[in-house]
């Protein structure tokens, strides 16, 4: 009997995944429209409707520290018609800063692949007296805290990653938080502080006015938006790597025929040259796709990095 339940369980699956999907698809965004995780839901969302003719709904749920979309699709019905498009905060940031996440990555969802990969960009103001990562850090060096550095917020990706630099390559700096990314990148402009921490969409029309100059980017991958900005690996600071990945992921319990299915179709979606080149064009990364294993895998070895970067610096949320 129990190997006839199996077998009509896993019939049951299979034909779900086939009859998969037979209406809209909802894709909750933690963040309010523009930002890259929203880009992102966007692009995909519009390639894969061209592609497999896939209809889908994006849904910003802005706020809570990305808690309020990710605990909604969390208890959510789990048959593929609710997803949640998030990114490196959520997962690998926010349980190393918050005592009390009200959900947990292995426990209420299931990570269906990486959509997207992006470096951060160090952007100094056009006066800072520094032009490469080592200038920066022998200026550091010379009058520790002196060089101050912008950033989204407190404990906000890009704050982390100031935070990351300065440890990695033992250096003080000072952290001045502000109430997004926009106002950190005019802060940057306006030189109130010496370099800023941003995705490259919010830097690109202050280097293109002249008003910031790539320092570095944040990943040892090189930049595919300009591959001659300096990794730090570059400037003899190999433990630095820090990304902003845009993933998607499904509430736990989502038959694994439909998982497989968004998986394949979505990495498939992902591969095609004029998808990668909008990927590149609206925020500065790649599309990158991969194994369900994979992307669990990755989230897992980046939430232990921030931990050590979070419990190292002391640093609180905002």
């Amino acid at each position: 009997m129990r190997i006839l339940a199996f077998v009509l369980a896993f019939a049951a699956s299979v034909a779900q995944g086939q009859d998969y999907p037979n209406k809209p698809i909802r894709m909750l965004v933690p963040f309010a429209p523009g930002g890259a995780v929203d880009t992102t839901a966007r692009v995909l969302a519009q390639a894969m409707q061209q592609r497999v003719n896939w209809q889908f709904v994006v849904e910003n749920r802005p706020g809570g520290n990305g808690f309020i979309a990710t605990t909604a699709v969390a208890k959510s019905a789990p048959d593929g018609y609710t997803l949640l498009v998030a990114h490196t905060g959520e997962f690998a940031v926010n349980p190393a800063l918050f005592p009390d996440v009200p959900y947990e990555l292995e426990r209420d969802f299931v990570a269906i692949t990486m959509v997207s990969d992006a470096p951060m960009l160090y952007l100094a103001t056009a006066k800072a007296p520094f032009n490469t990562f080592q200038e920066l850090v022998a200026q550091a060096k010379a009058k520790p805290g002196s060089i101050t550095y912008g950033s989204a917020g407190n404990g906000s990706i890009n704050h982390l990653a100031g935070e990351w630099l300065a440890q990695a390559a033992g250096i003080e700096l000072l952290h001045v938080p502000y109430k997004g990314g926009a106002p950190a990148a005019a802060a940057v402009a306006a030189g109130d502080v010496h370099f800023g921490v941003m995705a490259a969409p919010g830097a690109m029309p202050h280097i293109k006015s002249g008003r910031g100059k790539v320092i570095g980017i944040t990943t040892a991958k090189k930049s595919p938006l300009d591959p001659s900005w300096a990794t730090p690996r570059d400037a003899g600071i190999p433990d630095l790597d820090a990304s902003i990945w845009v993933g998607l992921f499904a509430p736990k319990g989502t038959p694994q025929a439909i998982i497989d299915r968004l998986n394949r179709e979505v990495r498939e979606t992902l591969k095609l040259p004029d998808v990668q080149k909008r990927f590149i064009e609206s925020a500065g990364g790649e599309a990158v796709g991969m194994t369900s294993a994979e992307f669990l895998a990755r989230i897992k070895a980046d939430a232990e990095r921030y931990k050590r970067v979070v419990q190292k610096a002391g640093v609180k949320p905002g």
